[in-house]
Formats: C-alpha cells, structure tokens, sequence
C-alpha cells in the first residue's frame, strides 16, 4: 500500500479510469463530484457542485500529495465552459489554500481546442495557441490559471476522446455519414483508457521524481484524415448507403504529437483508431 493520495476532480468517466488505475498502485484516491453513487469502489467520496463556493463537507483533512482536475462542461457554451473550468478550479485551488494544503503538483485536462490550425499542420506543446472558438479560449484561460497556483502544474491537452461510451462517430458512420476527402480534414483522437493511462504515468512519474514539462498533449500515434477513418469504419461495419449531404461539424485541421509523452516512456494502448475502434467493436 503507497502512503501516496491524489484527489481527482471531476471523477467521471476519465476520472473513475484513472482512479481505478491508481487504486491499483495502492494510492489513496478521492473522487469530487456531484453524484458520488457513481464512484468506483474504494474511491473516497467527495459531493461537491463547483459551482459553489463554499469548501465541500467531506474536503480531506489530510493534504491529498497530488490533484488531478478533470472536469466536464455540463453546460455546453461559454458560461457553461466560464463556470467549470476557471471558476471551478478557482474554487478548488482556494479550498486547497483554506486548508493550507499544497500538493506535490496539479494535473489539469484540458484540451487540443486551443490550437487553432486548419491546414493539417503538426502541432506540438510548444505550437503557437490562437484559437477561434470560445471553447479553446476559456481553456487557455483555465490553463493559465492553473500554472500560476500556488501548486507546480502540468497541463494535459487530451484530443478526440473515443471509447465505450464515446461513440458517436460509430452512430454518424452507420447512418451514412459522408465526409469530403479534399481538402483532408485531419482529426486527433485518444482511446478513454489511454488518456486515463498518460494521466497516472504523469502521476507515477512525478512521485519518483522524474521532472515533468508544464504541458503535454495526450494523443495516439497517428493522427489521420477523418474520410481514412470514415472509410474503414464503413467497411468494418458493412455499412454501403451514403447519406445526402456531407456533415462536418468542425473546421480545425492538424495533426498532434505525443512525441514530448513518449519520450518521457509512455505509449497508447491503442496506438491508432483502427485498434481502439476494433476493441470497440469486439474484433
């Protein structure tokens, strides 16, 4: 059993994955969020709403050694985005300084919406963030927030999210959806249980004292241009009608690294869409 804790915030879907890996490890994990029912056992309860600023009940008495905030928007525009990554986090760094707590370091998701590139440009951690939407513009702002705290901090821009759950690309592709191939769109993505896997690597890592940069991006080896994956997905499912019209909803277009990850020694489980999706589909 590790004398290690960490308090994950947010502890949903990424947050209940990383819990359970690091109750594995025999650390100590404290979960807030606003319905505990749903915590994986052994994880210590915290119900909490951060949208309110007063410290939660059940705040730990004892200093957790690290906090991973990885929140979700329940309200999808910019005040939703406004309340729970700046004002959320501003509540839990101020409950951390009531209680004169100071983790080892802070791990903040956030997400690859603050690049703003759109002709498939490789992009990593040191790529210029000039986003144009609200969404990428708050996160720079949350961003910037939680490397000024008082605690060190390492930002964790994740990029598409897919797995069990997570699967509405699978829904679109069945009902026909149709993608331009000119210009190539191209589209990042991360497997749940690998974003899961780099946040406790970075955890693990900086227990041993291994230094960690301030921001990585948490991607898969192959970033691939949307009609590639519409394509194989299409012949995986043996869809063959198209729909009428062709449906994007986005217009960004690069390419991410994880170069600075896996030079620290992590690797994806699913190092491309063709193996996540294949685990998805019991392949």
């Amino acid at each position: 059993m590790s004398d290690l804790s960490v308090l994950i915030v947010g502890c949903g879907d990424v947050g209940s994955r990383l819990a359970r890996q690091m109750l594995t490890r025999g650390w100590q994990v404290s979960g807030l969020r606003r319905s505990v029912a749903q915590l994986p056992d052994g994880v210590a309860p915290i119900a909490a709403d951060l949208s309110n600023p007063n410290i939660p009940a059940a705040w730990p008495e004892r200093a957790p050694d690290y906090v991973v905030y990885c929140v979700a928007a329940s309200q999808h525009d910019e005040a939703g985005y406004q309340a729970a990554y700046v004002q959320g986090l501003r509540h839990v760094q101020r409950w951390l300084a009531e209680r004169g707590q100071q983790p080892r370091r802070l791990l903040f998701v956030s997400s690859s919406s603050v690049f703003g590139h759109k002709g498939g440009e490789w992009v990593d951690e040191q790529s210029a963030t000039e986003p144009e939407g609200y969404s990428g513009r708050i996160m720079l702002e949350a961003e910037r927030l939680a490397l000024s705290g008082a605690a060190p901090a390492s930002v964790v821009r994740l990029t598409g999210i897919y797995g069990p759950g997570r699967e509405w690309l699978l829904r679109q592709v069945r009902q026909g959806y149709r993608v331009a191939e000119q210009p190539p769109l191209y589209g990042n993505r991360i497997h749940v249980d690998d974003a899961a896997s780099l946040l406790a690597f970075l955890l693990q890592c900086d227990s041993q004292g291994k230094a960690l940069d301030d921001c990585y991006i948490g991607v898969d080896d192959s970033p691939a241009p949307l009609a590639e994956v519409v394509a194989w997905l299409r012949e995986q499912l043996g869809v063959t009608q198209w729909s009428d019209e062709e449906r994007v909803r986005r217009t960004g277009s690069k390419r991410c690294s994880n170069a600075r990850a896996r030079g620290l020694g992590w690797s994806p489980q699913y190092p491309s869409y063709k193996e996540g999706y294949a685990a998805i589909l019991g392949q």
